[in-house]
C-alpha cells in the first residue's frame, strides 16, 4: 500500500499543470487549447487499417516457435505503413528470430487510436493462448487526448500484471518525446515534451512494480528524427515511417532477447552494485533518453531497498535491423 499510495502521490504531483485564476493564466490556457485543436486539425485521420502483420518469421528456423505478441496504439499496430514486412511487428518478429534462430510466431491485437485504459481487451484477447514474450507500445494518445495519468499508468500496471500471471515476459516501451511531433507547436510543444517524459517516468515504475522490463524511447523521435523529417515520420507527419519503425525495432529487440534468455524474476546486481539503483531514481534517469531499460533486480539477495525497490538500468540498442519478408503463414 506504501508504494502504491507513492506511485499515486507522483503521479498526480507529475500531473498536467493547470491554469492559474488570472488573466494571464487564462490566456495561456487558451492558446495552449487552440493549439491543440490545431494539432488535431492537421494530424489526419487514419484512413485505413494497417498492414495484418501476424504469421510465421524465421520459418526457416528450426524448433519450436516462440510465441510473440504485440499489444498498443497505432505504433504497435504499424501504422503509416503500406506492406506487412514493414511494420514494427514484422520487424521485431523478424529480429528476434534472427537471435534466437528459431521461428516466431506473430500475434498483434495493437489497436490505433488506443490509450492505455483500451489495453484490458487487447490482453483479453491473448490470455486462451498466452504468448512467450509481449510488447506493449502505448502512451502517445494519453498525452494527446490529456487522459488522467493516474488511471493511465494503473492500467499499464494492470496490463503487465495480467500477462505476468499466466507466465508472459512483457517488455514495455514507454510514451515517446510526443513534443517532436512537427504539427505540434510551442508553447505545447514544451508542454507535450514534459507531460511524455513524465509519463514515461510513472509507466516503468508500475510496470517494473508488475514484473515486467521497460525500454525508454523518450529521444527516439527526437535528433534523427529532426534531422530527417521527411524520411523518419510517416505520410502525416505523426506516425514513424517504415525507416522510423526499424529505429524503434533496434532499441526493443535487445530487451526482448533478454527477457527470454533470462531467468524469471528480478536480476542479481553485480558485486559492484554497477547500474542498479531505486526503482524511482532509474525511471527518472531512463526517461531522459532512448534506449535505456529498466527491469527489476535484487542487491544482497533483497529486492527491496530504503527508498523502494531496486531496479537495473542497461543501456542497449542495435544500429540496424533487417528488413524481413512478409510472414510465410498468417493465421
Amino acid at each position: 500500500m506504501v508504494e502504491q499510495s507513492r506511485l499515486r502521490h507522483v503521479a498526480t504531483a507529475a500531473g498536467y499543470a493547470s491554469a492559474g485564476v488570472t488573466a494571464l493564466g487564462m490566456l495561456a490556457t487558451g492558446v495552449v487549447i487552440g493549439q491543440a485543436l490545431i494539432a488535431r486539425r492537421t494530424i489526419p485521420t487514419a484512413e485505413h487499417p494497417p498492414p495484418r502483420c501476424d504469421g510465421r518469421y524465421g520459418f526457416e528456423h528450426p524448433g519450436e516457435p516462440v510465441r510473440l505478441a504485440v499489444l498498443g496504439d497505432s505504433s504497435a499496430a504499424g501504422y503509416g505503413v503500406d506492406a506487412p514486412r514493414k511494420t514494427l511487428g514484422a520487424l521485431l518478429a523478424a529480429g528476434l528470430a534472427e537471435q534466437l534462430k528459431r521461428p516466431v510466431d506473430l500475434r498483434c491485437v495493437a489497436v490505433v487510436g488506443a490509450q492505455s485504459r483500451h489495453l484490458a481487451p487487447q490482453v483479453e484477447r491473448l490470455l486462451d493462448d498466452p504468448p512467450d514474450l509481449a510488447v506493449i507500445l502505448i502512451g502517445g494518445n494519453d498525452v494527446t487526448h490529456r487522459s488522467n495519468v493516474p488511471d493511465a499508468v494503473r492500467a499499464l500496471g494492470d496490463a503487465v500484471r495480467a500477462l505476468r500471471m499466466v507466465n508472459t515476459d512483457v517488455v514495455v516501451g514507454t510514451c515517446p518525446d510526443m513534443g517532436a511531433i512537427e504539427p505540434i507547436q510551442p508553447p505545447l510543444k514544451w508542454l507535450a515534451h514534459r507531460w511524455s517524459r513524465q509519463l514515461a517516468a510513472l509507466q516503468t515504475i508500475a510496470v517494473v512494480e508488475a514484473g515486467g522490463r521497460t525500454v525508454s524511447l523518450g529521444d527516439l523521435l527526437g535528433p534523427q528524427f529532426a534531422a530527417d523529417p521527411q524520411r523518419m515520420f510517416g505520410w502525416d507527419r505523426f506516425h514513424p515511417s517504415a525507416e522510423g519503425y526499424v529505429a524503434a525495432a533496434g532499441v526493443l529487440l535487445p530487451s526482448m532477447v533478454s527477457a527470454l534468455a533470462e531467468p524469471a524474476g528480478p536480476r542479481p546486481a553485480e558485486p559492484d552494485g554497477a547500474g542498479v539503483r531505486n526503482l524511482y531514481a532509474a525511471a527518472a534517469k531512463a526517461a531522459e533518453q532512448s534506449g535505456i531499460e529498466v527491469a527489476p533486480a535484487t542487491v544482497a539477495g533483497r529486492e527491496r531497498g530504503p527508498h523502494g525497490r531496486w531496479a537495473h538500468l542497461r543501456r542497449r540498442a542495435w544500429r540496424s535491423v533487417g528488413r524481413p519478408t512478409d510472414p510465410a503463414h498468417v493465421p
